[in-house]
């Protein structure tokens, strides 16, 4: 009788611990779903873009991960990244930088967020934000972040900014104090 005891008892633990577990599966058929995984990761990367032998981008990146879904294949710069535009002579003219990015190949649509800096070179320009969309189709790059835009003689601040991507046209919501340079020979 107590052998029996013995023998119910670990038979019913048996049956409840094979009960008790939950069936990982799931989570590991989630965890290896194909959207969630990068198809390609590269580090430390360094992509040119020449055209007729001519260098126009130069993007580099301490990581990338592409994604290939079929509907929307993008790339994530999950440490960031920075890019450099070239002029027809190959002269540095722009580079963005940001801490973070992605970028929508189809749509031709990026996403650039925390400590993004956009410089032109040519005007000596500078705009630094929390979260830039460019949207290379229509040409244009836009925030609703609050902005600053350094130039060599005025600092100014907004709350949000449209722009075309060479930054020849610009509107800056919401614009706060702003500092400009006044050279002494000037005031009389």
């Amino acid at each position: 009788m107590k052998y029996l005891l013995i023998k119910s008892i670990v038979v019913v633990s048996a049956i409840m611990m094979l009960f008790s577990c939950e069936n990982p599966i799931a989570e590991v058929q989630e965890i290896a779903k194909v959207d969630t995984l990068p198809s390609v990761s590269a580090f430390n990367i360094e992509y040119l873009r020449t055209t007729d032998g001519q260098k126009q981008v130069i993007l580099s990146s301490p990581q990338m991960d592409r994604y290939t879904d079929k509907k929307n294949p993008y790339s994530e710069f999950p440490k960031g990244f920075e890019i450099i535009f070239y002029d027809s002579l190959g002269n540095k003219t722009s580079y963005i930088k940001a801490n973070y990015g992605i970028d929508y190949k189809n749509r031709r649509f990026m996403v650039a967020r925390n400590d993004v800096v956009v410089k032109n070179l040519e005007t000596e320009e500078q705009l630094n934000t929390e979260n830039l969309f460019w949207d290379r189709k229509k040409k244009i790059i836009y925030t609703s972040s609050f902005v600053k835009i350094t130039s060599p003689d005025e600092v100014i601040f907004g709350d949000s900014l449209w722009a075309t991507e060479d930054f020849s046209k610009r509107r800056i919501h919401s614009i706060k104090d702003s500092y400009f340079d006044v050279e002494e020979d000037s005031i009389q």
